[in-house]
């Protein structure tokens, strides 16, 4: 898991999230759900050119679903990293 674009996945950008951008410098991402906080930061700090401070990552199941004949299946699961920067750097989502 050493290449930038397999760790992070892309940007999530939630109302949450906003809030938090503004407030206190945190970034939400979608990340690999076998990526460590140490790639993840390593990751955002190359592919941004940012310093981080700190990393939280949550893991999350992904739902059961179910189709009109009664077949069931399943999202994939995946993991969001909340990535908090050093205060002054920013990352233009535009």
């Amino acid at each position: 898991m050493k290449e930038l674009s397999t760790v992070i996945r892309r940007i999530q950008v939630t109302e949450k999230g906003s809030g938090l951008t503004k407030k206190q410098s945190k970034y939400f991402f979608r990340v690999h759900p076998a990526a460590n906080k140490i790639e993840i930061a390593r990751a955002v700090e190359k592919m941004f050119k940012v310093a981080v401070v700190k990393v939280n990552t949550m893991n999350y199941l992904g739902k059961e679903k179910r189709s009109r004949k009664m077949a069931r299946g399943k999202k994939s699961d995946w993991k969001r990293a909340v990535v908090t920067l050093k205060p002054g750097d920013k990352i233009d989502l535009a």
